[in-house]
Formats: structure tokens, C-alpha cells, sequence
């Protein structure tokens, strides 16, 4: 599982370096493509199978269907990391979530995202986590 936040900087090739306790998690190759939000998200080989799955299962007569999975497939890039503990983020997804130098890696469960930092800070104050968490025990989530 993913958990964490980390803030890191974009080199000038668009290689980032991923925190040592994600890299355990990741493996030697692991899936980045394009989120939801502005974002990057991240899989293992593992997790990206297991969605890849699911996806696979939706029916092929559903535009949003088709759609989401042309967004998300489309997108999606193999990477591995260098022996300096680095990626390299291809210049679509950077261009995609608008990636400047400084970014934030979130560890969200089975997943990472990758954030600008800027779009990080403006997207996630949890100004309204009372009511977000409402929402969630409607879900059947409680804390």
C-alpha cells in the first residue's frame, strides 16, 4: 500500500526521483498514465493488471466506457527506475499535468500520484473535510 506525501523536483531531462519506500512497492517496472484531476497516477505491475482487468469488463457498447478507456490506455507509459532512484516521466504526461520543476508524490492506496505542486496545494486544502467525510460514511466509509 501506498501512504505519504513527498515533495521532489523535476530535473531538466523530466526525470523525477521516487521516494525509497515507493520504490520498494513499485518493483523494476510499474505503469504511469494519466489521472483524474490534473494528475498523474502511477501502478505497480500488479495493480495496473488487476484495473487492466476490471476495465477490460465493461462493455464495448458504452461511450463513456470506450472513452475512459481511450484516456486511460492511450496515455499509459512503462516505466522502470535508474540506479539513482529516478524515472523518467515522458513528455506527454508531464505536458498533461502541466509538471514544473517542483512536484508532490502522494501515496494514495494502490496508487501514486503525481502532482504539480502548485495544482497540489490549490486542489487539496481540505477545507471541507467535514463534509467530504460526511459523504463517505454515506458510502459506508467511517473513520
Amino acid at each position: 500500500m501506498f501512504m505519504g506525501e513527498y515533495e521532489h523536483s523535476v530535473d531538466s531531462k523530466g526525470r523525477l526521483i521516487i521516494p525509497a519506500r515507493f520504490r520498494e512497492e513499485l518493483g523494476e517496472g510499474f505503469v504511469m498514465t494519466k489521472g483524474l484531476d490534473g494528475c498523474l497516477f502511477v501502478y505497480s505491475a500488479e495493480e495496473w493488471h488487476k484495473l487492466e482487468t476490471k476495465i477490460h469488463e465493461t462493455p464495448m457498447t458504452t461511450k463513456d466506457a470506450r472513452k475512459f478507456m481511450r484516456f486511460f490506455f492511450a496515455g499509459a507509459a512503462t516505466c522502470e527506475i535508474d540506479k539513482q532512484g529516478r524515472t523518467l516521466i515522458p513528455p506527454s504526461l508531464r505536458a498533461y499535468a502541466g509538471l514544473s520543476k517542483d512536484v508532490v508524490l502522494a501515496g494514495v492506496s494502490t496508487r501514486i500520484e503525481i502532482w504539480d505542486k502548485k495544482l497540489w496545494d490549490e486542489t487539496n486544502s481540505y477545507e471541507d473535510m467535514d463534509e467530504v467525510a460526511e459523504h463517505m460514511a454515506d458510502l459506508g466509509i467511517m473513520i
